[in-house]
């Protein structure tokens, strides 16, 4: 059966154990499990630079950058200067209008956890930010295909199916965000990090993980959520699966601090403008362009985006696009009963469900919807599952595709660009 201990190849620590165990490993070193991850990691990434190269290449003048911008002129496009003015100006005290009424796009979007690590990195290595703000990005993707294993193991996977589980995770069709100036690539190596402490049930290492998160990323509501499920999951199957009261505490008071950790960079823009929805102001302002201005109504703005994309965009009738919406939210909830992604077992699909359910609540749909969907990436296990060659071959080769085309789409710059990444 794949995945079962007698079908999985030894380990390095089971190489160790062994008579002349540790000559073997020396000599065999790619045999070491964190070595596969980081080559696979690593020629992902070639990869990807080259795509990246090739388009920086035929880029033309822009807002941005003069034309043909060297690699790290290029991977430092849009959030990642508004990171770079975090980092360098911190926040507005004063929410700008774009008419005296309405707020405008402005930093409060942007958390402070990637940029103020990027400062940190900038003041010990006297790198600019472009260099700096990359190569965190890399160290912390380099990190999360680590971490990423380890749950893919942790979860039951076989060493074949985790490492391949790892090779879609690296060449997946948004993974140049690993090596851009963006907060992607810190986030989802705490996101795996956070899933592998909860799936090991290690509640009391979560707080300062969960804390990092909210000020990373914003998901903290989601990541409460997924608590919250996996608490009354381990309340109702206590008989058969002991909940001692320590855990219960524990759990309990993680899922609480998640939500607050979640609220807190709100609370925080509230303060620091003396506006109550400075945040969500600020957020709203992104999908102005596509339907005005709006109040933040949760699950309106995919119907929303439905509507706007079939009539705007297709022509067709709004109501066709909101159809569309709910068969595919339908046949979403249908996969998560799949037999391929329960074999990842029941704390990760909570995640998968919690966090979508949060995009389906406050996000509107349109193209950093591609970027947004990251967080999702356990669902990558379940694609790994197949062993056929030919699969495996064709899939990876569908991703560098898509790669190409989320770069063509989504990153370059063609004259007036309404696609951000």
């Amino acid at each position: 059966m794949p995945g079962s201990p007698a079908a999985a190849p030894a380990d390095s620590s089971a190489l160790r154990d062994a008579p002349g165990g540790r000559a073997a490993v020396r000599g065999r070193w790619w045999t070491l499990w964190w070595v596969q991850v980081l080559l696979v990691y690593l020629g992902a990434r070639a990869v990807t630079t080259v795509i990246l190269l090739s388009f920086a290449a035929a880029e033309g003048a822009n807002a941005w950058t003069s034309a043909s911008p060297d690699y790290f002129s290029f991977a430092n496009l849009w959030d990642g200067r508004w990171y770079e003015i975090v980092a360098g100006s911190g926040y507005p005290a004063a929410l700008p209008t774009s008419d005296g009424v309405h707020v405008s796009e402005n930093a409060w979007a942007f958390l402070p956890g990637y940029p103020g690590l990027v400062d940190v990195v900038m003041f010990l290595t006297r790198l600019p930010w472009p260099i700096a703000a990359v190569l965190v990005s890399f160290a912390a993707g380099a990190g999360a295909a680590l971490v990423f294993s380890r749950l893919m193991r942790r979860v039951g996977l076989g060493a074949s199916t985790s490492l391949f589980a790892v090779v879609l995770f690296c060449v997946a069709p948004v993974s140049p965000l690993f090596q851009v100036a963006y907060a992607e690539s810190l986030y989802i190596l705490l996101l795996a990090t956070a899933l592998l402490l909860l799936v090991e049930r290690r509640y009391g290492w979560l707080f300062p993980v969960v804390l990092a998160m909210a000020f990373t990323r914003p998901s903290g509501l989601a990541f409460a959520l997924a608590v919250a499920l996996h608490v009354g999951y381990r309340w109702l199957r206590r008989r058969e699966d002991p909940f001692p009261v320590r855990e219960r505490v524990l759990s309990v008071a993680l899922a609480v601090f998640s939500g607050l950790a979640g609220l807190a960079w709100p609370a925080i823009a509230a303060i620091g403008t003396g506006s109550l929805t400075a945040y969500t102001d600020t957020e709203l302002a992104w999908r102005s362009a596509y339907i005005g201005y709006t109040h933040l109504v949760p699950f309106a703005p995919w119907f929303q985006g439905a509507d706007w994309w079939a009539s705007a965009m297709l022509g067709i009738p709004g109501w066709v696009g909101m159809v569309a919406l709910v068969v595919i939210v339908a046949l979403f909830g249908i996969l998560l009963f799949s037999p391929a992604v329960r074999r990842l077992g029941v704390d990760l699909r909570f995640w998968v469900a919690a966090y979508s359910l949060y995009l389906l609540a406050v996000f509107f749909p349109q193209s950093s919807t591609f970027r947004l969907l990251m967080p999702l990436f356990p669902l990558l296990g379940a694609l790994a599952l197949p062993r056929s060659r030919v699969y495996r071959v064709a899939i990876v080769a569908l991703f560098i595709a898509l790669q190409v085309g989320w770069v063509a789409v989504c990153w370059y710059i063609d004259g007036y660009d309404w696609s951000p990444p």
